[in-house]
């Protein structure tokens, strides 16, 4: 035993003799390099934005062509840079720790952006960081390719952190000193982000894009001008500055001019006596759409026979929903709410948003008329946080991908649709009371290159055809069960493809002026005992009206607040920013949403 404590202090002397002489080194360097030292801190805001830029356009001389047609949006980058760089060395007033922290945030945004847009078409912005806690759900369907140009610039610039520490240049001024001028930089930054007087100007004269970002395909337009950086930080300040806050004319009074002088809530209603109380059945399957309605695509109708079938003996109309390839919650936010997400200005997580408290979704409507109430999401309770927040939605009941009381199947990495379907059955023949349930499926979700094919859209194609199958045979079990049922399937969004030269949006030349059929999604609705299927109507509407519609499809008594959406169905059927962004703000329902979900709940 003393040996070999006497052999480890031997070994911590010789390390720390090696630290002390390698410091010895750095210090010595400093004064004798002093140029070598003065130009890496000097050159550090290029090689950085360089390097991140880089990163995303793989070729030097792609970013060559960037600098030559925007060279201001490109200085416009490396002022930022330069602005950070000098706040964060007058804190550390060692260069290298600055290196090191610039280096690892900006390169690590740079490989997320490139991987985030490699997996869906879409951009990193600043509100995707808020997914980070669920980091574990994203890295099981993301594309994450390690290549060696990516292993090549990780390379380089861990390089220029080492170089930096070893020729070690500091700045030479007290801390009490530094302090105020490192503020001055940092306070310059955040301007441009809080302060709308700040950057409209400053944007403007470095030529960065500043076209508002309606939707995805806008925003990877705008991304093509402004490359990653002024992107990046563009989008950041465009989403502060539309940050939602409490309308102006949200109050009573607006609120009552709304819904009428007799505000009737749920607990005030007695539903008539030949109200037959039927399960509702609300599926929302990942990523589900109908690519036959692109013919030049040629898609058989083989896919979709199961579907069709079922539609045959129900009913099948359109929706206009709220997202594009991502972002299943806005859709889902529609459905549980009844409320747009456009009068939320159109957040990515609307969920996040909500106010901590009991919330008013369409969950506790049912409850109040003595059902019971059911989610069911074959994927990670943590992922959106779902179980924390949704648990606030009056769900007597939320079964995720571990609570499966039924033998679970596979298909690629998802649980099969079929699984859900046989859980939904279960849970029917299981509950004393009518049944109002929700799903959320995951079997089609991306990626789409497991499969026969080498063709994403074939190997999706086979997934859903799989669904609709599923669906069918649901339907039929439906059958055989001796309660009144009405069930309605539509998809969240169209799939994400890999971002790729020949994917199939590419193919069909899908920009921000010829995007809308990508936010127009089929729906099914069945029912088993005869239920009013007329109530859907025949033109397209969108989303957040379903729940309305549902109601006046199965007979159910309405309060005053859904007597007044079910009106507003009438003379604004689609409201939304992503399907058309010329349509113009309503009042009415931008009070009522915020009134609902983040306000006091007025109109409840």
């Amino acid at each position: 035993m003393d040996g070999l404590k006497s052999l480890l202090n031997r070994r911590m002397h010789r390390l720390s003799e090696f630290i002390r002489n390698v410091n010895e080194r750095r210090n010595k360097n400093t004064g004798k390099y002093s140029m070598t030292c003065f130009f890496l801190t000097l050159l550090y805001p290029v090689f950085i934005v360089l390097m991140a830029e880089l990163n995303q356009d793989k070729y030097p001389s792609k970013l060559v062509m960037f600098i030559v047609n925007k060279p201001l949006v490109m200085v416009f980058d490396i002022v930022v840079a330069a602005a950070i760089f000098a706040a964060l060395c007058l804190l550390f007033r060692k260069v290298w720790r600055a290196v090191a922290v610039q280096s690892v945030v900006y390169f690590m945004l740079s490989i997320t952006e490139l991987f985030k847009y490699g997996t869906n078409g879409n951009h990193l912005i600043m509100t995707d960081m808020k997914l980070i806690r669920s980091v574990k759900s994203l890295t099981s369907f993301a594309y994450i390719k390690i290549t060696p140009r990516l292993v090549t610039y990780t390379i380089i610039v861990l390089a220029y952190i080492a170089v930096t520490f070893w020729f070690n240049p500091k700045i030479k001024i007290s801390f009490k000193k530094s302090v105020a001028p490192a503020i001055a930089c940092a306070g310059a930054v955040l301007s441009m982000f809080f302060v709308t007087a700040v950057s409209t100007p400053v944007y403007s004269f470095f030529d960065v894009d500043t076209t508002a970002a309606d939707n995805v395909f806008i925003l990877n337009e705008k991304f093509e001008n402004n490359s990653f950086l002024a992107f990046f930080m563009q989008t950041a300040s465009e989403n502060l500055a539309n940050r939602l806050e409490e309308p102006e004319n949200y109050t009573e009074q607006a609120i009552s001019d709304f819904l009428g002088d007799e505000n009737k809530n749920v607990y005030d209603v007695t539903p008539d006596a030949d109200f037959k109380k039927p399960n509702v059945i609300v599926v929302m399957s990942e990523a589900l759409a109908d690519f036959r309605t692109f013919d030049e695509l040629k898609v058989s109708d083989e896919y979709y026979a199961g579907l069709d079938r079922v539609a045959a003996e129900g009913h099948r109309g359109q929706l206009i929903v709220p997202t594009f390839a991502s972002f299943t919650v806005r859709t889902e936010f529609e459905l549980l709410f009844g409320l747009p997400v456009k009068s939320l200005n159109d957040p990515n997580m609307p969920q996040r948003m909500l106010a901590e408290r009991d919330q008013p979704a369409f969950a506790r409507y049912y409850k109040a008329l003595g059902y019971n109430t059911a989610y069911v999401h074959p994927f990670l309770s943590s992922f959106y946080s779902r179980k924390r927040i949704y648990g606030t939605f009056g769900f007597d009941q939320m079964i995720f991908e571990d609570d499966f009381t039924v033998p679970v199947e596979y298909r690629g990495s998802y649980i099969k649709d079929e699984t859900v379907f046989n859980q939904i059955e279960k849970l029917i023949k299981e509950s004393d009371e009518p049944l109002y349930l929700h799903t959320t499926t995951m079997q089609n979700h991306q990626p789409y290159t497991e499969g026969a094919s080498d063709d994403e859209l074939l190997n999706y194609l086979d997934n859903v055809k799989v669904t609709a199958d599923a669906f069918e045979a649901f339907v039929s079990d439906i059958k055989k069960i001796d309660e009144p049922t009405l069930v309605f399937i539509v998809g969240d969004h169209f799939p994400s493809f890999k971002n790729t030269a020949d994917n199939v949006y590419n193919r069909l030349g899908i920009n921000s002026s010829t995007c809308s059929k990508v936010f127009e999604q089929n729906y099914v609705v069945w029912s088993n005992y005869g239920a009013d299927l007329s109530a859907f109507p025949d033109e397209m509407v969108s989303t957040f009206y379903v729940p309305y519609i549902l109601l006046d499809a199965i007979g159910a008594p309405k309060d005053t607040f859904i007597e007044a959406m079910t009106e507003k169905m009438k003379t604004l059927p689609v409201y939304s920013t992503q399907y058309d962004s010329s349509i113009p703000g309503d009042s009415e329902l931008d009070v009522l949403t915020y009134d609902r979900v983040i306000g006091e709940n007025i109109s409840g």
